[in-house]
This record gives structure tokens, C-alpha cells and sequence, in this order.
């Protein structure tokens, strides 16, 4: 196991975690410790794994990924599957990896449930049961998606308050679980495997003014559009085979320009949408952030605060000034 192999070192290794809202600056942070420190990066995002999803996940730039590589971005296509589990397993698996060979794993994204899913582990939940999958999906056509999570509600209130009414897959998901195994989610995911077995130093990197953050996500967006965001999804909806049921193409942009080309509303009204739903994803984020402890905040608003960092980061880990 990976765990017991890392575990039988005398001494807990070392890593980072850079977490934060989208458009925080977590890309430039990170590639900018990386520039004089011995770390290597691994992306904690759910929708970097996918290769031509580029723009629209902000992903970082040929020219920095050439330089600075970050594992576990454009590692498949989007047509390809890839859980919580999988990410737990590749991350781990990764930082053993970084550790043996003498650098400190440096771990970036917003993907919070995968940030969580690596610190406190993995229930053992079930596979999934495409028979009652089907049926429903048929009955969010047939009844609506808003009839499911009513059931929710009186099966796993705790899950139906924490899951979003308007998300299909995680309210399948959590139905599916109580079908197959009769006990909620919510009573599986209370036992977990093996906590992460590393000393880790938390950076949460965020505009502490809202207004700022709100501001750089329209922009962001904007940015998106014009650099050619409505062809790339344009052209990932007709490469799969206008797929738009894809996890993958259910990210926040992207699940509204196809709701876009599908003649559900004109283009001002989906970019309007995908703003409002992008800033009401950095109020997640941030909401589960602030829940977290042993977290170090840093304010963005004004910039990417290197040298607060680098003093935090070095006085908490030794082996960051043995330079590579």
C-alpha cells in the first residue's frame, strides 16, 4: 500500500496545498515557488485531466506547462471517466514519487472534494449500478430533476442539503448509493480509509474582498469568450459525438454555451449565466475553506503575496531551502 509505504519513514515528508477560489491566483503562486524551490506540482482539478478543454478551465499556458509541469493536467480525453478515487490514487501515488526522489509535492487546484477525499480518505462505496442509472435518468426526463431531490430529502436530508437541487449527477449518485447498499451516503462516507500521511502546510489564496473576486471572475470569463471559448466547446460537443450528458462538459462555462447551442437562451443570457454560476462556485469553494483548519489565508486582491508566502512556507519546512 501506498500509504504504509510512506508511513514506515521515521518522520511525516512534507507537502503543500494551495487551495482557493477560482481566479484567486493559485496557478502563478504555485508556478512561482517552483521557480526557486525544489517542488514539483500536481493539479488538484477536476477538469484539467481533460485534454482540449483548455480554455475554458483556465488551464495553464503551453509555454508555462513546458517549464514547469504540472501532473495530472491533460491526462485524458473527455470522454473518459475519472472519480475522486482515481484522483486519491494518482495523487498518492505521485507524492510518493516526488518525495523519494528528494522534492516536496506542491499541490494546486479549487477542487475541494478532491482536497478533501486526499486528506481524510475514501469510504468504500459502491460501483455504479447502470440498470438503476438508467431509471434515474428516465425519471429526472420524466418527472424532473427537482421530484429526485425531494426523494433525497427524505431518505438523506444531510446529503439533499449539501448536494444542489440542480445537480443531477450528485443526486443520481446519492440515490444510487441507498438503492444498491440501503444505508444513506451520508452514514457510508463517516468511515474512511487511512488519513493523508504527510506534514501538510495549507495555503488558502483568495481576494478577501468579494467585489475584487466577483470583478475577476467576469473579466476571466470575458477573457474566455473572446480567446475562443464558445469554438472549443463547439467543437468538443461534435468530437464526442454531441455527448453533452459528459461529466466532463458539465463544468461551470461549459454546461452553459452548450445549453447555448442546444437554443435554450441567446448568447448574452449564457454568458450572463456562466458568470453568475462561476462566482456561486467560488462561494462554495470559499464556504468550505473557511471550514477547514490549520489553514494560512492570504489576500490576492492586490496581487500574488510571494514574499508572505515564502516566509510561511520556509519558516514551516526546512527542506524548502535546500534550493534544487
Amino acid at each position: 500500500m501506498i500509504a504504509d509505504k510512506i508511513e514506515a519513514q521515521n518522520k511525516l515528508p512534507s507537502a503543500i496545498f494551495i487551495m482557493g477560489p477560482t481566479a484567486a491566483g493559485k496557478t502563478d503562486l504555485a508556478v512561482n515557488i517552483a521557480k526557486n524551490y525544489p517542488v514539483e506540482i500536481i493539479s488538484v482539478d477536476s477538469a484539467l485531466v481533460y485534454c482540449g478543454m483548455n480554455i475554458g478551465t483556465a488551464k495553464p499556458s503551453r509555454a508555462v506547462l513546458k517549464e514547469f509541469p504540472h501532473h495530472l493536467i491533460d491526462i485524458l480525453d473527455p470522454i473518459e471517466p475519472y472519480s475522486v478515487g482515481n484522483f486519491r490514487q494518482d495523487a498518492l501515488t505521485l507524492m510518493l514519487d516526488i518525495t523519494s526522489r528528494g522534492k516536496i509535492p506542491l499541490l494546486v487546484g479549487g477542487t475541494m472534494l478532491y482536497f478533501k477525499a486526499l486528506q481524510d480518505g475514501l469510504a468504500d462505496l459502491p460501483s455504479a449500478d447502470p440498470i438503476i442509472r438508467k431509471r434515474l435518468c428516465s425519471e429526472v426526463s420524466d418527472k424532473g430533476l427537482l421530484h429526485l431531490h425531494n426523494r433525497l430529502v427524505e431518505v438523506d436530508p444531510v446529503s439533499a442539503k449539501r448536494i444542489h437541487q440542480n445537480d443531477p449527477q450528485r443526486i443520481q449518485r446519492a440515490l444510487e448509493v441507498y438503492e444498491i447498499m440501503g444505508r444513506t451516503l451520508t452514514d457510508l462516507t463517516q468511515v474512511s480509509e487511512a488519513t493523508l500521511p504527510y506534514q501538510v502546510t495549507k495555503i488558502v489564496l483568495s481576494p478577501f474582498d468579494r467585489k475584487v473576486l466577483h470583478k475577476r471572475i467576469e473579466n476571466r470569463f470575458q477573457k474566455m469568450m473572446a480567446s475562443g471559448l464558445l469554438e472549443e466547446v463547439t467543437n468538443l460537443y461534435q468530437l464526442y459525438d454531441n455527448h453533452s450528458e459528459l461529466t466532463s462538459l458539465r463544468a461551470v462555462g461549459y454546461r452553459q454555451i452548450l445549453q447555448y447551442l442546444a437554443g435554450d437562451y441567446d448568447l448574452e443570457t449564457c454568458i450572463e449565466k456562466s458568470i453568475v454560476a462561476t462566482r456561486q462556485m467560488a462561494k462554495r469553494q470559499l464556504t468550505w475553506l473557511r471550514a477547514q483548519n490549520d489553514t494560512a489565508w492570504f489576500d490576492s486582491a492586490d496581487g500574488i503575496p510571494l514574499s508572505q508566502v515564502i516566509s510561511l512556507l520556509t519558516g514551516n519546512i526546512p527542506e524548502l531551502n535546500n534550493k534544487a
